[in-house]
């Protein structure tokens, strides 16, 4: 009888134990950050084991992992995420029959830059990024560079060729690049989405949507376009050629992370690259029109979002309210992910260079807005970027390339086609 009693009552602990963890609630969470992958990991395994979730996380992006194309295979194979990224409208306009409206969530009122439509609420900023020409101060400095002169072609065109001349100066300095940029392939997300932006939101005020509107309705403004053009050309007149035309992102930021590039065409999201980088940093605008950049462009480029048809709607939402509201949400997104965070009762600042700038430049009001995601979807990275690749190729002299003039073109047709 006893022994009987004894099984009975393991039965009944493994029993226990197995009903458990079959109840422990499950909420996956699919973004797009490579940079934050890790750390995102730890913040949501620590959330999970304090609220009783068990959060995976699953991450594609980068030069390796194409966020737009796995997220749909993802949704059309039936493994849907509970909390998944969105990019503006062309991300929103896939999407939107598998969006929750968030209107009234507590994080909302502590923003600007939540994500609306018609009125509602539906995303919540992952972070304010910003991107420039980030430089190598100490580059500058020996190469007798004033980074105040960096406002115009013509000012950039004469920092180039000083730097180009104290490298040649300096037989160690013999690899050094004046500006390290990828334009391969797999970098079509510098190309032809940040790069492109310029021609879509320099020099105007921030919400001035008059360029991207007409661009969504097949329009070209030929005078912004040319001047982009130029713009394009004397910086892959002046990059790293093998970084230009084959190197990914570790390339094109390692260059730069090691001290042996001054310019560097990327945003604060690369900033987890500069632990042992041991020289100032700083930011200069995008010279895309001829004359007259005076700022950085900065915004939220992507957005959590929760699938209305998720079984963890209340833990998604408790996620997201506490990663804007609490301590932990805080240190994990400005002292771990080392981002400039979306929310007004976030008092810390970033530690890290590129960020701090960033914010420094935000709160100046010298940014420019961020459309290019409310382009098509595919059209920057899928249509624009490989004209861009094949104009490098122009540019440096590689097989296969087109000119310039050949680069407005077919950027002009691509655009006229969305018509």
């Amino acid at each position: 009888m006893k022994k009987l009693l004894l099984v009975l009552g393991l039965f009944t602990v493994i029993f226990t134990m197995t009903a458990c963890k079959a109840s422990e609630k499950t909420l996956v969470i699919y973004q797009n950050k490579v940079e934050i992958d890790e750390v995102l990991r730890t913040y949501a395994e620590a959330w999970g084991e304090a609220n009783g979730v068990n959060v995976e996380v699953k991450t594609c992006g980068g030069d390796t992992c194409a966020y737009g194309t796995q997220i749909l295979a993802e949704f059309q194979a039936d493994e849907q995420p509970d909390i998944f990224v969105i990019e503006g409208m062309g991300g929103y306009n896939i999407y939107a029959d598998k969006i929750l409206d968030v209107t009234g969530e507590a994080w909302a009122s502590d923003t600007d830059l939540e994500f609306v439509v018609d009125g509602k609420t539906y995303g919540f900023p992952v972070a304010v990024e910003g991107w420039g020409m980030a430089y190598n101060a100490d580059i500058l400095t020996a190469a007798g560079v004033d980074p105040a002169t960096l406002t115009s072609q013509a000012g950039y065109l004469a920092a180039f060729q000083a730097i180009q001349a104290y490298y040649d100066g300096n037989a160690s300095m013999s690899d050094y690049a004046v500006v390290s940029m990828a334009a391969a392939s797999g970098m079509t997300w510098v190309t032809g989405l940040h790069n492109f932006n310029g021609y879509l939101s320099s020099g105007l005020a921030y919400n001035d949507s008059t360029v991207i509107d007409k661009l969504n309705n097949g329009e070209v403004d030929a005078s912004r376009l040319a001047q982009l053009a130029d713009w394009v050309e004397l910086l892959f007149t002046w990059s790293d050629e093998t970084i230009l035309l084959s190197g990914g992102y570790d390339e094109q930021v390692g260059k730069f992370a090691a001290g042996e590039a001054a310019f560097l065409h990327q945003g604060n999201w690369t900033d987890s690259s500069y632990t042992n980088s041991d020289f100032e940093f700083g930011y200069a605008p995008h010279a895309t029109l001829t004359t007259g950049n005076t700022s950085l462009f900065i915004g939220a480029p992507s957005y959590y979002v929760i699938n209305k048809d998720t079984d963890s709607e209340a833990d998604a939402k408790a996620f997201l309210n506490d990663l804007a509201s609490t301590a932990e949400g805080h240190d994990y997104m400005v002292n771990q992910a080392h981002m400039v965070p979306a929310f007004n009762a976030v008092t810390l600042v970033p530690s890290t260079p590129l960020s701090a700038l960033v914010m420094e430049w935000n709160q100046a009001g010298n940014a420019y807005a961020w459309w290019q995601n409310d382009m098509p979807s595919g059209f920057g990275m899928e249509v624009v970027g490989p004209i861009y690749e094949l104009f490098a190729k122009g540019v440096a002299g590689a097989s296969g390339g087109i000119t310039k003039t050949e680069f407005i073109a077919q950027v002009t047709a691509a655009i006229e086609n969305l018509g």
